[in-house]
């Protein structure tokens, strides 16, 4: 019996609480309006902006700690992916049409993972409960005594939960330090290719915990006038996922070296991912670059698809060869491979998801928007047109997911 369509949004908008959701680098993605009246804050305010640049704590109170201990609970959140009920936070506003003016406020915040498909923490959902008229009231009726009694207790809270943010910054920045050489170690140091000029670009996650599983690969073969390319994305943040991007590219990059094409390399791969744990589900995408009939044979696993610039400032996408990602069949059936000329001078660019892709967008939007940056920077040489690609589509507070690019002239 099917019941009746759920209109998600609308019973978002709906709750009586104040709710807002969060990126795991604490941006605002979305608050209903309930949340927005307590804060007094438009929209426009608050979505996509940093949680601490729109409530930041109050300057004049040296001993204001709302701002460490909420940034200590969602971390927390988002490392363990267990819900986290705060102590009551004093946390002070500023009015919006008095600057430099703070109102004393109290809440009672709740923080609760909102999970991946995969089971990672995909966002934050925060919910807030003002008390700050219970507080007054309490305080009104039982006099200073209260008071002090309260301001003790908030300042205990304070301190333990400031202790538990300080060992959760240490251990999280010991994991993304271990994480971020394990990605370097394991990444080929860009080198000049036999025939033409390349760049290569990684840029990590912004935030403590979000280093990713891209690569990339770019290497000449041993026939003498082809390079194989390639990118990958691993499911997954962290060490775990830094571990299984090793795995793949090496065994890509060793695939692609005696493979007759891309297509059957990443065959190789898909059958050997299914024997790696945290394996599932990884896209990759290679490029067979043949100098001497100058043309490009690619197969994609799941990935998005590679861009080709001519001389001219024309765009097209290598899409004709797409299947699904590395170990999800199960049983084993051959990739598909396409062929596509292409004129000397010509670009052509391989890039992670996390160039084109975000939150509540289409991926046909941000494909666009790389097919406009290349066109304006295609007579670039490739070092000044892969930082041309970054500059246009890499928004200014980062993304939350790596960004692995290949840009080669051909």
């Amino acid at each position: 019996m099917s019941g009746p369509v759920i209109d998600y949004q609308a019973v978002f908008e709906a709750l009586p609480g104040a709710v807002a959701l969060l990126t795991t680098e604490l941006v605002y993605v979305e608050a209903n309006e309930a949340f927005l009246t307590m804060a007094g804050r438009t929209r426009e305010q608050v979505i996509g902006r940093y949680l601490f640049d729109v409530f930041p704590d109050n300057p004049n109170d040296p001993g204001a700690t709302g701002m460490r201990n909420l940034y200590a609970s969602l971390r927390r959140v988002a490392v363990t992916g267990e819900r986290d009920t705060m102590a009551l936070q004093r946390y002070d506003v500023e009015y919006q049409d008095r600057p430099g003016v703070w109102e004393e406020r109290y809440w009672s915040p709740v923080n609760v993972p909102v999970l991946a498909p995969d089971g990672s923490v995909e966002l934050l959902l925060h919910r807030v409960e003002e008390v700050t008229e219970l507080i007054r009231a309490r305080g009104d009726r039982s006099g200073s005594d209260h008071a002090s009694v309260l301001e003790a207790e908030l300042y205990t809270r304070a301190r333990e939960l400031q202790e538990l943010n300080e060992r959760l910054r240490r251990a999280i920045a010991r994991e993304r330090e271990v994480a971020l050489h394990l990605q370097q170690a394991m990444l080929p140091a860009p080198r000049p290719l036999a025939h033409h000029q390349a760049a290569v670009r990684y840029r990590p996650a912004v935030g403590a915990l979000n280093v990713c599983g891209d690569w990339y690969d770019l290497v000449d073969l041993a026939d003498g006038h082809r390079t194989a390319v390639a990118v990958g994305d691993v499911v997954g943040h962290g060490l775990r996922a830094a571990g299984v991007m090793g795995q793949l590219r090496s065994a890509l990059s060793a695939a692609s070296r005696v493979a007759d094409g891309p297509a059957q390399a990443l065959e190789v791969v898909g059958l050997y991912s299914r024997s790696v744990e945290g394996a599932e589900s990884t896209t990759a995408v290679s490029v067979f670059i043949d100098w001497n009939s100058r043309t490009l044979s690619y197969s994609s696993a799941g990935h998005p698809p590679p861009a080709l610039c001519g001389p001219d400032g024309t765009v097209s996408f290598l899409d004709q060869a797409t299947d699904p990602p590395l170990g999800v069949r199960p049983e084993h059936v051959a990739r598909p491979q396409a062929q596509t000329a292409f004129t000397e001078g010509s670009v052509l660019v391989l890039y992670t998801d996390g160039l084109v892709e975000r939150r509540r967008e289409d991926i046909d939007t941000g494909l666009d928007r790389l097919a406009r940056s290349l066109t304006r920077h295609h007579a670039s040489d490739p070092d000044a047109l892969a930082d041309g690609l970054l500059a246009d589509l890499i928004p200014r507070a980062g993304v939350t997911d790596d960004t692995a690019l290949i840009v080669v002239r051909l």
